[in-house]
């Protein structure tokens, strides 16, 4: 029921592939520019978050995506946003993360705390403004305590489980709101990949008697999957989204051996390159997905957020991006391609 439920009326098929994105896209230049200047009013800056909310909503739902968000028009980056919400944190100036880019690292000073919703705005704008099914992205309580200071906490994990603790409060509130398709974001997994055991732990927390009607994805941002494999089998999630396009599917094989269980969420775009992939390119992407997973538990998507990518050329990729799962369905039905064989034409 978790993934049927996203399925439009006129994808009667079987071979229905799940069409979304991961979650960030390019803000428009006047938001960002109004967010650098000094003493805006409160009002003007919801009006302006919230136009932009409803510009995105709208390429997004141009393209015939399944399931969309607003690109994260309100979110600054990914710890960042959260971390200015949750009691416990203080920021202490930015610090260098690699080049001339710098990352406002947050310190964990005191016991964290669920003060107010993180979320509820944006996830009840964005389905009051949308004709189709809503995702929220979150980042998770791992990557939200490995990317920060921690002088409160004995340990990593003492910290991710009670930032786990808030995660789930932060669900909870947007479930009772609609929300049906929660993406849980770990970048730090593949960065620190022998911590799997801690991500396991926060997503036990996170799902405990959860709303079986709620779909919960795990996005891991390109590294070591083999280090992950098949450990991630046992997370209690339905969906795992992984970036492949960027490093040309090289670890695509880790997930046949044992057999994947889960929902795969592929990316098959690269966000790092300005390229725009062709449909059929695209389509070529997709069949490498379906030798992991039957197209039924298919998600189509990019590597990652789009953001750092020009508008233009982020809308240009999602539209070839589900033109090419329209195309793939098509095939499928047509016996063009054999899902037991799918790189044979």
């Amino acid at each position: 029921m978790t993934r049927t439920q996203f399925r439009p009326d006129d994808h009667a098929n079987d071979h229905f592939l799940l069409t979304t994105v991961v979650g960030s896209y390019p803000k428009p230049d006047w938001l960002k520019r109004l967010r650098d200047a000094e003493d805006v009013d409160h009002d003007v800056w919801i009006e302006a978050v919230e136009d932009a909310s409803r510009l995105m909503i709208d390429e997004h739902e141009r393209t015939g995506m399944d399931v969309i968000c607003d690109g994260e028009m309100r979110r600054t980056e990914m710890v960042e946003f959260f971390a200015e919400r949750i009691p416990g944190y203080e920021f202490n100036g930015p610090v260098k993360v690699w080049g001339h880019n710098y990352f406002d690292k947050p310190s964990v000073v005191d016991a964290v705390s669920y003060d107010e919703p993180w979320l509820l705005d944006e996830f009840e704008f964005c389905s009051r403004v949308a004709s189709k099914p809503v995702k929220i992205p979150i980042t998770g309580p791992y990557t939200l305590a490995s990317w920060s200071f921690n002088e409160h906490y004995t340990d990593t994990e003492t910290l991710a489980y009670a930032l786990a603790d808030l995660v789930r409060a932060e669900i909870d509130v947007l479930v009772e709101a609609g929300a049906r398709y929660i993406q849980i974001d770990e970048p730090a997994l593949a960065t620190t990949p022998d911590d799997h055991a801690i991500v396991h732990g926060s997503l036990d927390r996170i799902v405990a008697d959860l709303d079986p009607d709620v779909r919960v994805g795990l996005h891991v941002c390109y590294g070591d999957y083999d280090r992950i494999y098949p450990e991630v089998l046992d997370f209690p999630i339905h969906e795992l989204d992984i970036e492949q396009s960027n490093q040309g599917f090289d670890q695509l094989s880790v997930f046949q051996d044992p057999p994947f269980s889960l929902d795969l969420a592929l990316g098959v775009i690269d966000v790092h390159d300005t390229t725009v992939e062709s449909v059929d390119e695209i389509k070529d992407h997709i069949r490498r997905g379906l030798t992991v997973v039957p197209p039924e538990r298919l998600t189509v998507s990019p590597d990652c957020g789009l953001k750092l990518l020009p508008r233009d050329v982020a809308y240009r990729k999602m539209e070839n991006m589900v033109a090419a799962a329209r195309e793939v369905e098509a095939d499928l039905d047509a016996g063009r391609i054999d899902p037991e064989d799918p790189l044979t034409a």
